[in-house]
């Protein structure tokens, strides 16, 4: 077990990642390399404080501006931990509630922000053609397989779609299971959300609890 412990510790190695997207933990946020080493990192934290920085990466670590700022990046397969030496400049492109540092995930090509806009839009069609099978089939793929990538908004509408779908097509129980993680909050009042939520948070997720409220009521008959 040790052995297998320290080559998974050594597969993690400093380096440029590979040019491409990123998606930050959570899908709250992206890194975006370029073939010439070049980065920018956005993220959003709670109450939509934000962080935002850029530079160049040499030998897996990039000295952000004119401060004592280093950002480490640390590759292993589709994935790139970032970190930093600490200083306290590092936090000079960052709200108070919002962090850069962490784990950032190539999306696999179906989970990119312009593939589950492109899946969302042919599920639209398919749901408006009354095609629910078809649409059921195109969508809960996103659900199971991008996760990881998906941000808490997108996956709060996509549950809600697939659900609704899932009640068109008769199938109450999927519904419900489907609508499971966000009905602790839907039995809240708005008021209640509001309270459990950061301004900001609670303004974009409400919309979302709401509609949870009303497609449960339909699935529990």
């Amino acid at each position: 077990m040790a052995f297998l412990l320290g080559t998974g510790l050594c597969a993690a190695q400093t380096a440029t990642p590979p040019a491409g997207d990123y998606i930050y933990e959570r899908g709250s946020g992206q890194l975006r390399v370029k073939a010439d080493g070049h980065f920018d990192i956005t993220t959003i934290g709670p109450n939509a404080h934000t962080c935002e920085l850029d530079g160049a990466i040499v030998r897996g670590k990039a000295k952000i501006d004119d401060t004592a700022c280093v950002v480490s990046f640390a590759v292993n397969a589709d994935k790139v931990q970032v970190s930093t030496n600490g200083a306290d400049q590092c936090r000079d492109n960052c709200g108070v509630r919002a962090s850069f540092e962490g784990t950032y995930t190539r999306p696999a090509p179906g989970c990119t922000d312009k593939a589950v806009a492109t899946t969302r839009q042919t599920f639209k069609r398919q749901y408006d053609a009354k095609d629910y099978a078809a649409a059921r089939s195109t969508l809960a793929p996103v659900l199971s397989g991008c996760d990881a990538t998906l941000d808490w908004i997108t996956k709060g509408w996509l549950r809600n779609d697939l659900a609704l779908t899932q009640f068109k097509l008769g199938d109450r129980a999927g519904c419900l299971k489907t609508l499971q993680p966000l009905a602790e909050d839907a039995a809240l009042t708005d008021d209640g959300v509001k309270e459990n939520y950061p301004p900001a948070d609670a303004d974009i997720y409400l919309p979302v609890v709401r509609a949870s409220r009303t497609n449960l009521k339909l699935c529990r008959g």
